[in-house]
Parts: C-alpha cells; sequence; structure tokens
C-alpha cells in the first residue's frame, strides 16, 4: 500500500494523488504540514513534502514519486509508448515545472501568503514566466490534452497552470498562463469534466479551510 504523505493544498502533492488515482494504484494519505519538515528527515532528505511511503521504504521528490509509479504499476500507463514520445511528454513536464512553476513560486509568499516580494523579484519572475510559457506552447499541443492523449503531462500541467495563474493574478492583475496560452481555458473545463479531477478539488478545498483555520488558530 502507498501512503501519499504532504497536504492537499500542494500542486505537487495533487500532481501525485491525480496520478495515483489516474493509476487506480491504492493508496492511503498522511497529513503533514511544511514545518514539519524537521520530522522528516528520515524520510525525505531536506524535510520536503510531499513523499510517499512504500514496502520497501520511503521515497521523495515528485517527480522520481511519479516515475516510479508508472514504473511500478505498469497496467495503466501514464506515458506514451515509444521512446521518443515518452521523451517528448518527459520535456514538458520539466518545461511545465522548472521553467514556469518554480519561477512562478517565487511570487508565492506575497501571493497567497501574506508576506512581500521586491519588485525587481516581480519583474525578473514576470519576464522569465513569459519566457517559460512560451517554450511550453511550443511543446503542448491541446489536442485535446496538452499532449495529445490523457498522460503525466496532464498531472502535472493541470495543477501548476492552476497556481501560476492565481498568482499572477493576484501579482500582476493578470492571468499570465492564458495570456500566453490561450487554449488551456478549454482544457481547463475539459480536466474538470475528469471524475478524479472533481474529487481532487473538492478535498483541496477542504484541506484549504483546515490549513486557514489552523493557520489563524496559530498566529493568534
Amino acid at each position: 500500500m502507498i501512503v501519499l504523505c504532504g497536504f492537499a493544498v500542494s500542486n505537487y502533492y495533487n500532481k501525485l494523488k491525480l496520478v495515483l488515482l489516474e493509476k487506480a494504484i491504492p493508496f492511503e494519505e498522511r497529513l503533514v504540514y511544511p514545518w514539519q519538515r524537521k520530522m522528516l528527515a528520515a524520510a525525505s532528505p531536506l524535510g520536503k513534502i510531499p513523499y510517499i511511503e512504500t514496502e520497501y521504504g520511503s521515497l521523495s521528490e515528485s517527480q522520481a514519486i511519479l516515475e516510479y509509479l508508472e514504473d511500478a504499476y505498469p497496467d495503466t500507463p501514464l506515458y506514451p509508448a515509444g521512446p521518443f514520445a515518452r521523451a517528448k511528454c518527459r520535456e514538458l513536464i520539466q518545461h511545465l515545472e522548472y521553467n514556469a512553476e518554480w519561477v512562478a513560486r517565487r511570487l508565492y509568499k506575497e501571493a497567497f501568503f501574506g508576506g512581500k516580494v521586491s519588485e525587481e523579484t516581480k519583474h525578473e519572475a514576470r519576464e522569465r514566466l513569459t519566457a517559460g510559457l512560451q517554450a511550453i506552447a511550443k511543446l503542448a499541443s491541446f489536442s485535446p490534452y496538452v499532449a495529445g492523449e490523457f498522460s503525466a503531462a496532464d498531472c502535472v500541467a493541470y495543477v501548476h497552470f492552476v497556481m501560476i495563474a492565481l498568482a499572477t493574478k493576484t501579482i500582476y492583475g493578470e492571468d499570465m498562463v492564458e495570456q500566453v496560452l490561450p487554449q488551456v481555458s478549454a482544457y481547463r473545463q475539459l480536466m474538470e469534466t475528469r471524475p478524479h479531477i472533481r474529487s481532487m478539488l473538492a478535498d483541496r478545498e477542504k484541506a484549504l479551510a483546515a490549513f486557514r483555520a489552523l493557520k489563524v488558530k496559530y498566529e493568534g
């Protein structure tokens, strides 16, 4: 039995949750908050979430976990069959994460957590995020899913597009995802017809409400 550890507000947690659901892998969820990282060293070397626990031990880093799940549970594949097509799917995932989401993540402190981000950081993030989204536009087909047939890339793209859109609307007053990728509006509507997306979103809303209540209490 796989145990998914983290909290259901995180887009990386939800990326893995979608993979588990779409591949019909039995799993349990264990709530772990980011500030508990010092307790996680044995399971996750940097105390990062999400991570999973398996019969063989723990595994951290969401993409390594995704690849493990694909290899260990091959009956419902989420990568294309051919080696080049699989590599192109991984290429798209890498651009989504390293050249888009990780750039937008520099804005999250102000966008979601009440902190402040410097104007210099906002300017740099905007330039780099534009370039990253333009790279994704060259790779994504949206025909109808982000890489054609439904794949692991969709489990990544959907959750990251949501977070990037929310962050850029808050910081810049505009949805940079739809500005560069106008197909994303129809894509999100399509994705939200999938039962596992709907259940993940419902769980996310519950987790977000619990998280906010906890933070209010914690902050006094």
